[in-house]
């Protein structure tokens, strides 16, 4: 019964979502999009405490129910899905408040290193990385797969935070990596492992569309956690090395080129973008 955590979480997002927007708003804690309207931020501290607020029954039903409502594998991926998903609210909380312009892309954070200064994005880098290998760690595998994984699961991260420049466009991005798991593999183990946390990001999606909230790092990390966790749990090793290359090769276009202007330029994937969107 795994599966279940996926409906509850859905559930109780439909609650918990709408009042954490309106929570956000009420705060003033907004930002400007890219088209200058005002949006409830971080969506993300949101939809992680939604996941947390599906997790604590199911939890406690789990081990005093004896009912194997959760996939005893969670134990291992949450620290990385919660630490992660903190680091980039500090980098939402901090970032725009660095007495320099705060950098942008591995580049501008290793340039800002070397110049003697540490920016809220590095220490996300060193804390997401300190973050993979610990749960990485543990499974067995031999050191080339282990710092692969390691790699994947860190670059799947960071790939959505690049997607995430358009409203709706990483979670459409996740759904469509979840489907495909899926379908290619014929199961439901990836909604069995992180429906708590899918679940949520599913609702928030109807947010960050109609352009009433942003996903902010704390999101975008969130989302590219899952996807990497999916990605590392689904497929088998010479998969994993594909899609470390597939990643890999999308990260290094996003530090060159604009994936948006890429995205607009073939129609297929403009309209997939704008599908949903206010």
């Amino acid at each position: 019964m795994t599966w279940i955590g996926f409906p509850v979480a859905v559930a109780l997002a439909l609650l918990v979502v709408p009042a954490g927007v309106r929570g956000l708003r009420d705060a003033g804690l907004v930002r400007e999009n890219y088209r200058g309207a005002l949006l409830a931020f971080p969506l993300g501290a949101v939809l992680a405490t939604a996941a947390l607020v599906a997790l604590a029954p199911l939890a406690f039903l789990d081990d005093r129910g004896d009912l194997d409502l959760l996939d005893p594998e969670l134990r291992r991926w949450l620290p990385y899905l919660l630490g992660v998903a903190f680091l980039g609210f500090l980098d939402d909380s901090l970032g725009r408040g660095e007495a320099v312009e705060s950098p942008r892309g591995w580049r501008g954070h290793a340039r800002a290193l070397r110049e003697g200064r540490l920016s809220t994005g590095a220490i996300k880098a060193i804390g997401a990385l300190a973050l993979a290998a610990y749960v990485v760690s543990g499974r067995g595998l031999e050191s080339g797969r282990y710092l692969a994984d390691v790699a994947l699961l860190i670059l799947a991260t960071n790939a959505f935070n690049l997607l995430d420049l358009r409203p709706g466009r990483a979670e459409k991005g996740l759904a469509l990596l979840g489907a495909g798991l899926c379908l290619g593999a014929w199961t439901l183990a990836p909604l069995e492992l992180l429906g708590i946390f899918a679940g949520p990001v599913l609702v928030g999606a109807w947010f960050t569309l109609r352009e009433r909230a942003m996903l902010g790092d704390t999101g975008s990390n969130l989302v590219g956690a899952i996807a990497g966790i999916w990605l590392l749990t689904t497929l088998g090793g010479t998969g994993r090395l594909v899609a470390l290359a597939a990643v890999a090769a999308l990260t290094l276009f996003g530090e060159l080129r604009s994936i948006s202007k890429a995205v607009e330029s073939v129609p297929p994937l403009r309209w997939l973008d704008s599908l949903g969107r206010a």
